[in-house]
């Protein structure tokens, strides 16, 4: 159900575009070989780019801002490919309930009139396609190197084909997507909105990838087949269910248009047994790789000398978000954050336990390690964290509070950027 609940990497690509009406640095594409691909992206033929891309490297295997767009590529096309099988079966735009219970978007996408009912294999199917193709866009932009490397994008022009209709509208370019989730954009605005990605954005992009790996191999690893068949009515407007009533039955308890006693279900259905255990140790590997990419990022960041329409400035640099500026503090607190996070992935340090409060933490990387059955309502109960609670060092409230501090209030969103 993951995959399905919203089209996450859409979420993603919106969350990252933050296109501004006013102080936007007026921007023009260098005339050079570094974006004589660009077409590809503006038009939406992204699989003719791979194709072409692919044919170019074969004869200039050494072309590193080529290879960068490849990966590019091939990383919207994996969004591309779930969104379009995510409107194939039937996604529904509007989520019925979803703001009382779930922080879920609406969805980009115009409903499909004539869907096919997905099955719960169904949704398995793509969610490892999604997985795979992530993984072969982050191997191509692990070769990427190069210091000198630079991919100038216009990002908010791309277009994304997202109904699998053969074509890429205008209504299917990301700065329109952006306006649905956010304030009111124009076309001169995504016009003037030029990103010149470099070797630091290449490692930011395979964070990215590794993230959004990790939650395709969580979502994997457990079985959500009852959570589907109960509930998955509230994400696709028809499924392959044995409770059919559910589709078009009258309600039990109506509020506000929703049947609150469907979401119900959803809570009492997320309970998944654990199948594939591999997948969580996958899901681990992939969240430490996302912090090792995230150092390397910063590393590359500190190492530029120019100032040229950076997606992720340093301190002494101007980023192309308006009136957003990055500190040496912030670039510190970061690199904490990071080491928190790496160990909290490692057990050295524990997750203060909600129902005592004495020394013992939840131990997240046996989580991964030793998983089991997952029951969301027992872990947030406490009993399903029994089995990895022990003694040791919490990390501390206090180091939370610190980061809020540094990000003006504002870590998860800085988090979400900075990846």
């Amino acid at each position: 159900m993951t995959a399905a609940r919203v089209p996450f990497a859409i979420a993603i690509v919106t969350a990252v575009l933050p296109l501004a009406t006013a102080e936007v640095r007026p921007a023009t594409l260098p005339q050079t070989e570094q974006n004589r691909f660009e077409e590809f992206y503006r038009s939406g033929r992204l699989a003719a780019g791979e194709a072409a891309l692919v044919e170019w490297l074969r004869k200039s295997p050494d072309d590193e801002n080529a290879r960068f767009s490849l990966g590019m590529l091939q990383f919207l096309r994996s969004v591309e490919h779930l969104v379009q099988s995510l409107h194939h079966h039937g996604l529904r735009s509007d989520i019925p309930g979803a703001g009382m219970f779930l922080p879920i978007p609406r969805s980009p996408l115009p409903p499909n009139p004539n869907p096919k009912p997905p099955a719960y294999a169904d949704i398995r199917k793509l969610t490892r396609r999604f997985v795979d193709d992530l993984a072969r866009a982050e191997a191509t932009l692990a070769l990427v190197k190069s210091p000198d490397v630079k991919l100038p994008l216009k990002f908010g022009l791309i277009r994304l084909d997202l109904n699998g209709d053969g074509k890429a509208t205008d209504e299917e370019t990301l700065w329109r997507l952006y306006a649905l989730f956010n304030r009111a954009v124009e076309a001169k605005d995504a016009e003037n909105f030029l990103i010149a990605f470099d070797l630091a954005d290449a490692l930011w992009l395979r964070g990215y990838c590794h993230l959004l790996m990790a939650f395709g191999e969580i979502a994997l690893a457990h079985d959500a087949t009852e959570l589907f068949q109960r509930a998955g009515h509230l994400v696709f407007t028809k499924i392959e269910t044995p409770h059919s009533f559910l589709l078009d039955g009258k309600p039990v308890f109506e509020y506000g248009g929703v049947d609150i006693m469907d979401w119900i279900a959803f809570v009492h259905c997320s309970n998944f047994p654990l199948t594939e255990p591999a997948g969580m140790t996958r899901a681990l590997r992939h969240l430490e790789a996302m912090i090792g990419q995230s150092r390397r990022m910063w590393t590359a960041i500190a190492a530029e000398v120019d100032d040229d329409h950076e997606w992720i400035p340093s301190p002494k640099q101007t980023g192309v978000i308006p009136n957003v500026t990055i500190t040496a503090e912030m670039v510190a607190g970061w690199q904490d954050f990071l080491n928190e996070a790496e160990a909290l992935l490692a057990g050295t340090k524990l997750i203060p336990f909600w129902r005592t409060s004495d020394d013992r933490g939840v131990n997240l990387r046996r989580v991964f390690t030793e998983a089991r059955r997952f029951d969301l309502v027992l872990w947030i109960q406490g009993t399903g964290a029994t089995p990895f609670l022990e003694r040791g060092t919490l990390t501390k409230e206090e180091t939370w509070q610190r980061f809020e501090r540094i990000f003006r209030g504002e870590f998860i969103g800085f988090a979400i950027w900075f990846n």
